[in-house]
């Protein structure tokens, strides 16, 4: 990537390293401090004349002894946290298994045993039990949990640090090492894009400064999820592809094989992210079908076969058990996801909604992509802007010896993705993302609407008015980012004041 020549940029430089270095370094505190804590507000009153304005709901219940203490935090982080003790300690995929009593007990119908079992530490509703082999194994694609067990493996094998003994150390250093290391390159990579597509210092440091504070990547940095590595590895396929644009040349082999590469493992990361897969590799085949073909391509293929390998392992299917969601692999007795239909189905995940309302909530209401993050609301602007030209460039696209995409084209790719994966999950999902503080589906998506807000910014930094718009917006991002401080698996800001006000409770 070319040396600016501006005189600033050195300046800047030193900014983009401070918020990069104070970003990390709080993430690193909220991993090393990360506990589960339990909150009263969230709990019964233990008699029923204590006072309770507004009683949570469904009811829970108080812990009679304390818990013990644990880094782990919901039914998802646990499902593959499960995954990874199995897998080292035990080599199987398998979490659990449910024993059927003796027919002539009539006393007990079933009982659940292994790493799941209720009250080890691991207990989770994203599990599902196969009907023939009685076997627990996670709900989540396993991939994820694969490469962190190899890590976990070599914990065990060289420091005989174990999960459960010592988990306070196992947790922490796996999880710097999936989510604190890549957000450091990532932010260095993103600094170096904001600088080549900003045109204002306002407009280069509030836009980094977004992608530092601002997007909820910080908020799920001290869990393990699959929403962090997603994002990583969506910037990491579009650098090459973004620093050609900028030097105005095409992309050598060594570019087409990571943005293929990266661009798929989002795919593994994130199922819908196969339109942004998709969306690269049709017009980098129209426009350089020899280099897609060559390198693109087969290092797709990579992330993709294992992919397939770990989920037949894993399962003994080949597609993800996401497509067996209502049938008997989630619907077994005592399943949390049986509960649908019945009374007993309450809370978020049996969301009884209007298309409408969902699709509201989903994008300006309690989830909302823009109301709890309204930066995003800049980044549309600067989509739309610049991506007036796409037809034009898309014209252009075989004759020109340059970067096979333009501004305009990977603008309205960034458009065309998120509406596709917006409207996908409007369509087949009901609950939000279930107990989380933010449109955690949509998190992926983080890096190319960061990448869209130098464009806007700068149309708002000559004026004063402007500028105080911009950051008024990037701080009631970052409210809703630290809000859930503590536990990134609570409830958003805007559905807890609900809550609190009477007016929506779930």
């Amino acid at each position: 990537m070319a040396i600016s020549t501006d005189p600033a940029a050195n300046l800047r430089r030193s900014v983009y390293l401070i918020l990069t270095a104070v970003a990390v370094a709080i993430a690193i505190a909220k991993i090393v401090g990360a506990e589960a804590l339990y909150e009263p507000s969230r709990y019964s009153a233990p008699a029923p004349d204590s006072y309770s304005a507004y009683p949570p709901d469904p009811p829970r219940k108080w812990p009679s002894v304390r818990p013990e203490p644990t880094p782990m935090f919901s039914s998802n982080d646990k499902s593959r946290w499960a995954t990874v003790k199995s897998l080292v300690e035990d080599g199987t995929f398998v979490i659990g298994q449910r024993v059927i009593p003796h027919p002539t007990d009539s006393k007990q119908k079933y009982e659940d045993q292994g790493i799941i079992r209720k009250g080890g530490g691991y207990d989770t509703v994203d599990k599902v039990l196969n009907p023939d082999t009685l076997e627990f194994t996670s709900s989540k694609p396993p991939l994820l949990s694969v490469l962190v067990a190899g890590e976990y493996w070599v914990l065990k094998k060289c420091l005989g640090w174990s999960i459960d003994a010592d988990r306070w150390l196992v947790v922490p250093t796996i999880l710097l090492t999936v989510n604190v290391i890549p957000f450091a390159i990532y932010l260095l990579l993103l600094a170096r894009l904001i600088e080549c597509t900003g045109k204002t210092d306002f407009g280069r440091i509030l836009s980094f400064a977004a992608a530092c504070f601002g997007t909820f990547l910080m908020t799920f940095s001290f869990t393990l999820n699959n929403h962090l590595p997603a994002a990583f590895a969506v910037l990491f396929a579009v650098y090459p592809l973004l620093s050609a644009m900028a030097e105005n040349r095409d992309m050598g082999p060594l570019g087409y094989l990571v943005t293929g590469f990266f661009a798929a493992l989002s795919f593994t990361l994130e199922l819908p992210a196969a339109s942004f897969l998709v969306g690269l590799a049709i017009p980098l085949l129209i426009a350089r079908p020899r280099s897609t073909l060559l390198f693109f391509l087969p290092a797709a293929l990579i992330p993709l076969a294992a992919a397939l390998a770990a989920n037949h392992a894993a399962t003994g299917e080949w597609l993800p058990t996401y497509e067996k969601f209502g049938g008997p692999w989630y619907n077994y007795e005592g399943s949390h996801w049986a509960k649908a239909g019945t009374p007993n189905a309450k809370g978020i995940d049996f969301a009884d909604e209007s298309k409408d309302v969902y699709a509201f909530h989903f994008l300006l209401g309690h989830h909302g992509w823009f109301s709890l993050t309204p930066i995003w609301t800049l980044a549309l602007l600067g989509l739309l802007g610049a991506s007036l030209h796409a037809a034009g460039d898309l014209k252009q696209l075989v004759k020109s010896k340059g970067c096979p995409i333009t501004p305009s084209l990977f603008a309205a790719l960034t458009l065309v993705v998120s509406v596709v994966v917006i409207a996908f999950y409007i369509r087949e999902t009901n609950n939000y993302g279930g107990f989380t503080s933010g449109p955690r589906w949509l998190f992926w998506l983080t890096p190319l609407w960061l990448l869209a807000l130098p464009r806007a910014v700068d149309r708002l930094a000559p004026s004063r008015f402007g500028r105080g718009l911009a950051a008024t917006l990037l701080a009631l991002s970052v409210i809703a980012v630290f809000y859930p401080a503590a536990n990134p698996w609570r409830p958003p800001l805007i559905l807890q004041a609900m809550e609190f006000t009477g007016w929506l409770r779930y």
